[in-house]
């Protein structure tokens, strides 16, 4: 379990079991429709949270006391100093209207992940079909590293995926101005 990162628009707590409900009715809904499939019910939600693995850090998006998303850090290799940025998704859109939520929250983890944890690179892998979520990685700085042909099996065919890097450098000198115009410091 990490630590909850507090921000001036969003928190970021840790998820918990109690959070089984909201996100799994997230994950199911319709902005998830290109995400692998997860969990179908809350018991299986529950027992997914329960069982994250210490290398998976997990958090819930909170806004004025209120959960409207998640974002994760999987597969933590401090030996190489890279994790997987994922599980990223806003749930409750309407309570995060106006707010620089989203670019909040990604900074947040991403200075965790340089700054506390002294991780060199992230790295994730999505759906070629989820154009939204690759221009947002890209506006963040994250590279295309290269495709994967037939990658996810996503409603009802075949979808390639495509891999993409953000290394430390990158972070610093790109990433990181970049989120802090976005959020107006």
């Amino acid at each position: 379990m990490g630590p909850t990162l507090v921000g001036r628009y969003v928190t970021l707590r840790p998820l918990t079991v109690e959070d089984a409900e909201i996100t799994q009715a997230w994950r199911t809904g319709g902005r998830a429709l290109l995400l692998n499939k997860g969990a179908q019910t809350v018991a299986e939600q529950a027992a997914w949270i329960a069982d994250r693995p210490d290398s998976e850090i997990d958090w819930v998006q909170v806004v004025d006391g209120q959960p409207v998303g998640m974002i994760a850090l999987v597969d933590i290799d401090m030996a190489h100093r890279r994790a997987e940025a994922g599980h990223f998704l806003i749930g409750e859109p309407d309570l995060v209207k106006g707010k620089p939520v989203a670019f909040e929250a990604t900074r947040l983890m991403y200075e965790y992940s340089f700054d506390t944890l002294g991780l060199h690179r992230l790295w994730g892998i999505l759906s070629a079909e989820n154009d939204k979520m690759l221009r947002w990685n890209l506006l963040m700085g994250m590279q295309e590293e290269g495709r994967l042909r037939d990658y996810y099996f996503l409603n009802g065919h075949w979808q390639d995926g495509v891999f993409l890097g953000l290394s430390e450098d990158d972070y610093r000198t790109v990433t990181l101005p970049r989120l802090r115009g976005f959020i107006g410091f």
